[in-house]
């Protein structure tokens, strides 16, 4: 019986798929190749619903958000660092670790961030030159309204920087349409490929502050990759077994339709979340409307160390869940239901926690 893989990321994979990842390998200049390199770039466009340059990366989702800022951010920039988790403070990190300047707004974890709050910290130093902020944060299950905070960034001339690793794909990201400046997401969530390779959408603003941008880059440098796509190639020699996978994800993606992959992961999340109060437990993310569609972030009954139940569920239940992550260790647990899902996997997955927590004495709703 195969696991039920329910964390947030890497989520499971359709069988053709992983077998498409098995092809033979072939020339990276070829023109064979070079027809992979310009189909997936122009439907990764459509996913991204943009018209920018989409940068194809061999990496993680980590190694998007580095890029990010090698490519646009230099020593002594002010960056303002919007962080609701794990994952806004790991984009921080990267700033810092880049000599930028940071003001770093944190929310508190199981919150989303409150625009008006940016506009009121951007008006307080206008000397900030660029946002970092995470849109759907997998770490509290929480989604920013990017659209809105996009729109006050916007508004102040400054240049934004949005981590969609876990949303773009499964929950609407508008790039032309909120003008986001860098948007990065990676294989291994919604696009149902296994982990290697990263998208970063690079706008007409954000290719200016290329241009100014002192932070070294070599392997990263933007304009190598993209000087190297109009020749259909990668300046260095790509995961081409994992382009081979992406191929044929985009090709599934497209045919069910964009609007019809939101619809059932809003569906699915909907059914999720009431389910998992059914069975006595509750939310962590503090306000329904943020919730994610691709993560659920779960307080277990008083008393449950969750860290336990974790372990349960994959000795005793064949099935594996998302640890709560730094303070939250051992408070919370997560259900992925991003990319390759139905509502079937969570409805087993959740049944699999009700009998878990009934093994460890909590009083599970008949």
């Amino acid at each position: 019986m195969p696991v039920n893989l329910r964390i947030p990321g890497p989520t499971p994979c359709p069988e053709d798929v992983l077998q498409a990842g098995a092809k033979p390998m072939m020339n990276h200049r070829g023109p064979e190749f070079r027809d992979i390199m310009f189909r997936t770039h122009t439907r990764l466009q459509t996913v991204f619903q943009t018209k920018n340059d989409i940068i194809m990366l061999t990496t993680s989702g980590t190694g998007g958000l580095e890029a990010a800022v090698a490519n646009i951010v230099s020593p002594g920039d002010r960056v303002l660092c919007v962080s609701i988790g794990a994952f806004g403070d790991r984009f921080t990190q990267i700033c810092e670790a880049y000599g930028a300047k940071v003001t770093k707004m944190q929310v508190p974890w199981g919150h989303a961030a409150n625009p008006d709050e940016i506009a009121k910290a951007l008006d307080a130093d206008p000397s900030i030159k660029a946002v970092t902020v995470t849109h759907n944060e997998t770490s509290t299950g929480v989604t920013n309204d990017i659209a809105s905070i996009a729109k006050v960034v916007k508004g102040h001339d400054k240049l934004i920087l949005v981590d969609a690793v876990s949303s773009l794909s499964c929950i609407p990201v508008l790039v032309d349409a909120w003008q986001c400046d860098v948007v990065v997401t990676a294989s291994q969530k919604g696009f149902m490929v296994p982990p290697g390779l990263a998208f970063v959408s690079v706008s007409a603003a954000a290719w200016e502050a290329n241009k100014a941008a002192k932070s070294p880059r070599f392997y990263f440098d933007f304009k190598r990759h993209k000087d190297s796509l109009a020749r259909g190639e990668t300046p260095w020699t790509p995961g081409m077994s994992l382009f081979f996978s992406l191929d044929l994800a985009l090709d599934k993606l497209l045919k069910e339709g964009m609007e019809n992959v939101y619809a059932r992961h809003a569906s699915i999340a909907k059914h999720t979340r009431k389910q998992i109060k059914s069975i006595g437990c509750t939310l962590f993310c503090a306000d329904p409307k943020f919730a994610s569609n691709t993560v659920t972030a779960i307080n277990a009954p008083a008393g449950i160390d969750t860290n336990k139940l974790v372990e349960i569920l994959r000795k005793e239940e064949n099935t594996v869940v998302g640890e709560g992550q730094a303070a939250l260790s051992g408070k919370i647990f997560r259900l992925g239901h991003m990319g390759y899902v139905t509502q079937k996997d969570l409805d087993d997955a959740i049944q699999a926690v009700k009998r878990a927590l009934a093994k460890m004495g909590a009083q599970v709703p008949a």
